[in-house]
């Protein structure tokens, strides 16, 4: 039992210190942009999810303490077409009566090229499967700004029942970017 303890308290220790050297934020809804695109019928198409709460732990040089944690209210999505979100929030696509929320969180995070990389799961329709998204970090005063986008397939989370589970109508992939405005203590 002392060995458990043990590695308790330095696995306890190890995640406060890996916290302790990362600043902690949270993104403002608005300005904050989180988006997606799609394709229908041969032609691009546009949402927003305008309900969405995304708290960050990020330090450049600390990135071993780093992640992300980001929940989206499904039926906050906004196409700007009535009959295609009401399709999109029913239970052909979100099925956001039993599956209310996305849930993606990270796993790592890394630098590469002029930005980083993070591997989470994304969690929707109770599916979770390894999504990675590519980001940029912007710091300033008592703020920063996370931009990025990730690219997934709506059909790995079975966003697609019945009629909209062929791609004939609804393309399979969807691009994901998100614009966050973070605010908290750097």
């Amino acid at each position: 039992m002392k060995k458990l303890s043990l590695g308790a308290a330095l696995c306890a220790t190890a995640w406060l210190n890996a916290s302790a050297s990362n600043s902690s934020y949270t993104a403002a809804t608005s300005p904050s942009k989180l988006e997606f695109s799609g394709t229908q019928a041969g032609a691009e198409f546009n949402g927003t999810f305008h309900e969405y709460t995304a708290f960050v732990e990020f330090n450049p040089d600390a990135l071993e303490g780093a992640r992300m944690d980001v929940q989206i209210q499904l039926a906050s999505v906004d196409t700007k077409d009535k009959d295609r979100d009401k399709t999109i929030r029913g239970p052909d696509i979100f099925d956001t009566a039993h599956f209310p929320v996305a849930h993606y969180v990270t796993r790592s995070i890394a630098k590469s090229g002029n930005g980083y990389t993070a591997i989470g799961d994304l969690t929707l329709r109770s599916v979770t499967k390894e999504v990675p998204i590519t980001f940029q970090f912007v710091p300033s005063s008592g703020s920063a700004k996370l931009v990025g986008a990730a690219q997934l397939k709506r059909l790995d989370f079975g966003a697609g029942q019945g009629d909209w589970k062929s791609t004939e109508w609804v393309a399979d992939p969807v691009r994901i970017s998100f614009a966050l405005v973070l605010n908290g203590k750097p």
